[in-house]
């Protein structure tokens, strides 16, 4: 179920993009929320925001080429994607934020954790890996895609809905795209452990992410203790069970609950 409140919505002049973006409502720290790849807002956290939304503004906004926002002559990557998520918080004239990414959008979100730490205060990232031996094969193995692929599916349904340019053409150039996704950076172990922000890395147990990798990521963090002697370390880990990586947010109840306490905390 979507958010029955009416956001207030615009576009941000970003890196030669019009991005399109929503805020729910008000108070608190900001929270910005980051889709993963072929998703859009409503698709990824359409269930989320109400709650999400309760005691603090929600910002999200559509990558480039997802949803209402419109392609341009650019490849897909994290650092150009963290870009324009950079240039929407001076556009909306936000100095720090709290983020929620997930998958592409987890990417993004550590990448801003890393490389613009003044403008994050907590991160959570969501059903991706810091290197690319965090991956199941599977995943790397899964090639290229096409309309085929997704005709008849929420994702083809949204696309051709809400794009700017609604027709099969422009999604599959978006597929090739996502095909040809830019990661940019490995990052090492001191790269996550030296991440100022308290972070909060989500995965589900059967998702593209190996689990001993999360695991990892916790360690870097200062995690995987006994608290009891050491107290709870500020960086955090969430295993959803039952959960894969296209349907991570699939029991919403306990999504809500980990990432709102972590937020809170």
């Amino acid at each position: 179920m979507a958010s029955t409140e009416t956001p207030t919505t615009g576009y941000a002049d970003v890196n030669g993009l019009r991005m399109y973006y929503e805020v729910h409502g008000e108070g608190g720290t900001p929270l910005v929320l980051l889709h993963g790849g072929l998703f859009d807002i409503d698709q990824q956290f359409g269930t989320l925001i109400p709650e999400l939304a309760k005691g603090r503004q929600v910002i999200a906004a559509d990558f480039q080429g997802h949803g209402r926002t419109g392609d341009i002559d650019r490849p897909l990557g994290t650092a150009a994607l963290a870009s324009d998520v950079v240039g929407l918080l001076a556009h909306l004239g936000v100095e720090q934020a709290d983020v929620f990414g997930y998958s592409v959008g987890g990417a993004v979100a550590l990448y801003l954790a890393i490389k613009n730490p003044e403008l994050v205060r907590r991160a959570v990232i969501s059903s991706v890996s810091f290197r690319s031996d965090g991956e199941r094969g599977e995943f790397e193995a899964a090639g290229e895609m096409s309309v085929d692929m997704i005709a008849g599916t929420p994702m083809e349904e949204a696309y051709l809905a809400k794009s700017p340019h609604p027709d099969k053409e422009h999604l599959q150039a978006l597929l090739n795209k996502l095909t040809g996704y830019v990661k940019g950076d490995e990052w090492t172990d001191d790269d996550i452990r030296g991440i100022a922000a308290p972070t909060l890395m989500t995965v589900g147990d059967c998702d593209a992410v190996k689990l001993e990798h999360a695991v990892r990521f916790l360690q870097l963090r200062g995690g995987d203790v006994n608290g009891d002697f050491t107290g709870v370390p500020a960086s955090q880990l969430a295993v959803f069970p039952g959960t894969t990586h296209f349907l991570g947010f699939a029991r919403p109840a306990r999504v809500l609950d980990a990432v709102t306490t972590f937020l809170d905390s």
